[in-house]
């Protein structure tokens, strides 16, 4: 993405790095507010609960969004046993991340539509404001949707674990094991299938705000 930005636009690559730092910092820091709000100080005694981004930042997962779109930020910290809802705890906290990131994105594409702006690429235009926007719709929605995939150590494994429950304790522990062979092989030879469904919920979202 930086590369594409440096050569077509580089003016733009401001916007661009703002928007991975807010998205970023505000999908680690709704981590941490869930785990807060049930009764777990972790996060905040790690310097965690807090808005600002550079306390969530991972400087080579940031990096690497920055180049090519795809990274991570500094995983939040919590003790599932200080949680209030023991079962289902763990999995709000982790649901609170994907979450934060389709607010922020519906915020931006409410913004974006109450300024007039109907275009649905930010190649060819100079206004730093309407690329912003654009950029943090789109970035927050690949976020919310990829962290979403059940697969682990990403934030929709721990519904998929709540679901299946205790008794399937052994499966969860493979899964663990073998989650980040399975999400590099995703990453890797599944790019048609997450290309198709991040552009599926694109396609939904955009309808829902009137811009298709």
């Amino acid at each position: 993405m930086l590369f594409q930005l440096l050569t077509e636009s580089p003016l733009l690559i401001l916007p661009w790095v703002v928007a991975v730092l807010l998205s970023i910092g505000w999908h680690e820091f709704s981590h941490a507010l869930a785990g807060y709000w049930q009764g777990d100080d972790t996060a905040q005694r790690a310097g965690r609960l807090t808005a600002n981004p550079f306390a969530h930042i991972d400087w080579m997962g940031f990096g690497l969004i920055l180049l090519v779109g795809f990274g991570w930020g500094k995983p939040t910290p919590f003790n599932p046993y200080n949680l209030k809802f023991r079962k289902w705890g763990s999995t709000v906290v982790a649901l609170a991340g994907p979450a934060a990131n389709f607010v922020m994105a519906a915020i931006a594409l409410s913004i974006y539509r109450g300024l007039g702006y109907t275009a649905l690429s930010w190649t060819g235009s100079s206004n730093l404001l309407e690329v912003f926007l654009l950029f943090m719709a789109e970035l927050n929605i690949m976020l919310g949707v990829f962290n979403l995939i059940p697969i682990p150590p990403l934030d929709g494994s721990k519904l998929l674990y709540a679901l299946l429950g205790p008794s399937r304790q052994q499966l969860i522990n493979r899964l663990e094991a073998q989650g980040p062979w399975l999400l590099l092989i995703l990453i890797l030879f599944g790019q048609g299938i997450l290309s198709w469904l991040i552009q599926f919920v694109f396609v939904l979202v955009y309808r829902l705000f009137g811009l298709i």
